[in-house]
């Protein structure tokens, strides 16, 4: 079953009362892009995460967000440097002196320093659990990811077997009317020809030679075998089950290829009909392999 490149999954673990969330959502890329944003207690965990994401992974822009509640901990994340306080503290008070001012010192002068407010530093035991719960909550959003992709998949899967299959039924059209033409060709060619020669120049035999050559030369009949082939091994990589977005996008360039020869080997408006509503259907088709991973 194939799967969707773009998706959303969201996943809770909680570790010792300290609860983390993970929100992955992916887009459409060439290759597999991981862009993390986790807490900075675990930033050095950032290569494991990865890896853990490309057990799951083959393709596709990758954004990962954690968010970490430590609340039920009764923890704040932010505290004060006592030192940066103090000294604050008395450089206000040596001002006020200085200026003769007499009003106190309050909290709110303090509270302009910003950087006496600072993080507070996490200890090894709890940025483990932070870890843990990442990993944890991680897997989580991964599987519900999934479920999403392959759910879109399968709906991808039905519109690209039911678009190759129209294909397909053009192609038999296309072979139909080939074949039909190829004795009225003959005939125009022969009796073109004649029109053009003077009775004594005229050899039938080089004449024949002749039209046999560009009647081969309008033959489609080795496109058309090779097309089918290409619809045939698209169809077969559908329900291969495997990350097979880049090997669709091959295809795709194949069958349009075989496409544009049939076209211009054809010489026939009817033909040319068919193979117009092919490349429209085939170019639908590209848009929706784009999203293949």
């Amino acid at each position: 079953m194939i799967r969707s490149m773009t998706g959303f999954g969201r996943g809770e673990a909680t570790v010792n009362n300290l609860r983390v969330t993970v929100e992955i959502k992916t887009l459409n890329s060439r290759y597999l892009d991981i862009s993390p944003r986790i807490p900075g207690s675990i930033q050095q965990k950032e290569l494991d995460l990865k890896e853990i994401i490309q057990k799951h992974l083959s393709r596709g822009k990758v954004l990962l967000n954690a968010y970490v509640d430590k609340s039920a901990l009764g923890l704040i994340d932010t505290t004060f440097n006592e030192d940066k306080l103090r000294n604050y503290g008395e450089m206000l008070h040596e001002m006020r002196q200085i200026a003769g001012i007499d009003d106190p010192l309050k909290m709110d002068h303090l509270l302009n320093f910003e950087d006496v407010f600072e993080s507070r530093k996490e200890d090894e035991s709890l940025i483990e659990n932070i870890w843990k719960g990442t990993q944890e909550a991680t897997a989580s959003a991964l599987e519900h990811l999934n479920t999403m992709r392959q759910k879109e998949g399968r709906e991808l899967q039905d519109d690209l077997t039911k678009q190759i299959q129209d294909i397909s039924n053009l192609l038999e059209k296309i072979t139909e009317q080939s074949s039909q033409r190829a004795p009225e060709t003959r005939q125009r060619l022969t009796e073109r020809i004649q029109k053009m020669v003077s009775d004594d120049q005229f050899d039938p035999d080089r004449m024949e030679m002749e039209i046999a050559i560009l009647v081969d030369k309008m033959d489609i009949n080795e496109e058309a075998v090779r097309l089918q082939s290409h619809l045939k091994f698209f169809l077969e990589a559908l329900d291969s089950g495997d990350s097979v977005g880049r090997r669709l996008n091959f295809l795709c360039q194949e069958i349009n290829r075989e496409l544009n020869t049939i076209g211009s080997k054809a010489n026939d408006s009817e033909i040319a009909h068919h193979v117009v509503i092919g490349k429209e259907k085939l170019e639908q088709i590209r848009e929706q392999v784009q999203n293949i991973e």
